[in-house]
């Protein structure tokens, strides 16, 4: 036994929100799995939880611990590009930003992703990042196989091409919530990079709930953003395309993602935040602040962009067929109540999965998300919509904001039982269990 490069005595560690504060006994910064399955063993031996961490970008206490806390920062890079298998191998640590650096250096890319990259890939398969897709799935839906180091201090790798108890394993750990194990690489998928034309403009929102079908349907990347108290939406369209590349001019790009999307929208939320009747008036301005675009670029380039505005979110996975009632619904709500919402309703589409603990498991699915301001209440709000979308059969994101317990959890998926078995089988003994995981899947 050895010590850990890297470990030591832990201060309060935080989440990017600021939602969760958690003080570990310990810290450890591993490097390769022989060192994180050391620190497992060693901690186990001695009676400590042990909990992985990624950049904190989840707003749940999914990660906290009191006991040993694994941080990411050493474990890091590309392993193997494989181009004949068509996978890139990667360290859980390594943040998205770098993985998706590195494949277009190599040419390539993955099929789909979400709009933020700050995240460790660990953290954003272990909690079902997604983005949207007509037939493309989340990030955990393109891990092909993983290395995971179980409560005994042993390491893994299971594969798509598993059968039996492995096979469950592999199918478990790909959304694991950090309850299996701690997930040391991840394998995907990727494809030679292509080009995603970007078209973006307003609508109106009775519009877009006449069309959201065929809209989702005719395009393999639809999303929009609902502004409330308003009737308007930015809707986004990202489809294959031929090219020629066609980036954002860096100016225009500039004055729509930094200044207004960030910059004017930080200020125009702190307004909100101290003066809420102001916000039906900003949201007016705010609908109507980002005009039209079209835009041709590598997949990262287009599905990403830069989110400098801290903020709470909730959000849940409602059968497809549910969203637009759903929508119609929380407008209404909004309506007729005295809140007052500062930032857009972002609405996302996936198609089935299957993935036991994915929100799309088993179903066509379109995600349904609110935020609020950092620092502004979010409770009255987030459980009038918490309302709406269980009443549909909602599954909340794991790593986001909702108060859904094992018993509700269990009736809206139905292989929770598969991933608890495996859970069981795995980690009886809880050495991956925090307050979180016992409300969410049970103990």
């Amino acid at each position: 036994m050895h010590q850990v490069r890297g470990t030591s005595a832990a201060g309060a560690w935080r989440n990017w929100a600021g939602t969760v504060t958690a003080r570990p006994a310990r810290t450890v910064s591993p490097a390769t799995t022989a060192e994180v399955a050391d620190a497992v063993r060693t901690a186990a031996e001695e009676g400590l939880k042990v909990k992985a961490v990624g950049t904190g970008h989840s707003f749940t206490a999914a990660a906290a611990t009191g006991g040993l806390m694994i941080r990411p920062e050493r474990l890091v890079g590309i392993h193997e590009i494989d181009r004949g298998a068509g996978t890139v191998t990667v360290a859980a640590g390594t943040p998205l930003h770098q993985l998706n650096h590195a494949l277009a250096a190599a040419g390539l890319s993955l099929t789909n992703m979400g709009d933020i990259m700050a995240q460790t890939v660990s953290g954003a398969t272990a909690t079902g990042t997604h983005g949207t897709g007509r037939s493309s799935a989340s990030l955990a839906a393109q891990i092909t196989a993983l290395e995971l180091v179980t409560a005994g201090g042993r390491a893994r790798t299971y594969t798509a091409a598993d059968t039996g108890e492995d096979a469950a394993v592999f199918a478990a750990a790909r959304l694991g919530i950090g309850a299996l194990g701690v997930v040391t690489s991840l394998t995907f998928a990727v494809e030679p990079v292509f080009l995603l034309t970007a078209r973006e403009e307003p609508m109106a929102l009775t519009d877009v709930l006449a069309s959201f079908d065929e809209l989702a349907g005719e395009n393999e990347h639809f999303e929009f953003y609902w502004f409330p108290h308003t009737g308007r939406c930015n809707t986004k369209r990202n489809n294959r395309s031929e090219g020629p590349a066609e980036p954002l001019g860096r100016i225009g790009g500039w004055i729509d993602d930094e200044l207004l999307s960030n910059g004017v929208f930080r200020a125009a939320c702190a307004v909100g935040r101290a003066v809420p009747a102001a916000i039906p008036g900003i949201a007016a301005v705010s609908s109507r602040a980002l005009s039209a675009r079209t835009y041709t670029d590598i997949p990262y380039k287009v599905f990403t962009s830069p989110r400098r505005v801290r903020f709470v979110e909730m959000e849940y996975a409602l059968p497809r067929a549910a969203a637009v009632a759903a929508i119609r619904e929380l407008k209404a709500m909004v309506d007729r109540s005295r809140l007052r919402i500062s930032f857009p309703v972002e609405v996302r589409v996936a198609p089935a999965d299957d993935i036991p603990l994915s929100t799309a498991s088993g179903r066509d699915t379109a995600y349904v998300a609110v935020h609020l301001y950092r620092g502004t209440p979010h409770q009255a709000y987030f459980t009038a919509v918490e309302r709406i979308m269980t009443a549909h059969g909602g599954r909340p994101h794991w790593g986001k904001l909702h108060s859904r317990d094992a018993e509700y959890l269990a009736g809206v998926y139905p292989r929770f039982g598969e991933f608890t078995a495996v859970r069981d089988r795995l980690d009886p003994g809880r050495v991956f269990g925090n307050d979180y995981l016992r409300r969410v899947l049970g103990d």
